[in-house]
């Protein structure tokens, strides 16, 4: 799948490095890695702001779409309108959408059916792949 904004490993690696992501931000973001549960900087980060993509700076969610959905990793119920591309997964023996950065392909998460009303949606995101802009 090729993405607005391109780059290579190593491009990716260096914008990274500069950007002073987490150490396993490469992974999650170009890797399609998970963070282990409880352990993001933004699983229980309540500040008024925006959460953009960790590798392009493309915003993907509001704060007052996050939620605590007990699970370990940052939650929203709603996405910026075109931020995030859905990709069926069917890793680890199961059937998922994973989400994707619209702009640069970055993985983000996951997005499941099991979240509070208007949207019943959970996008479960790691946090190595945000990064929040306050209000």
């Amino acid at each position: 799948m090729t993405y607005p904004i391109s780059k290579t490993e190593t491009e990716w690696q260096a914008l990274l490095t500069q950007k002073q992501a987490e150490p396993g931000a490469f992974a999650v973001t170009r890797r399609a890695s998970t963070e282990r549960p409880f352990t993001g900087k933004y699983e229980s980060h309540w500040a008024d702001g925006s959460y953009h993509c960790m590798c392009c700076g493309a915003k993907l969610f509001d704060s007052d779409t996050k939620f605590d959905a007990h699970c370990g990793w940052p939650s929203f119920s709603l996405a910026v309108p075109g931020a995030i591309k859905e990709i069926t997964d069917h890793s680890h023996g199961m059937a998922r959408v994973e989400t994707v950065c619209a702009q640069c392909g970055a993985h983000l998460g996951h997005v499941f059916d099991d979240g509070p009303v208007p949207t019943g949606l959970r996008y479960c995101m790691n946090s190595a792949s945000l990064n929040f802009t306050p209000s």
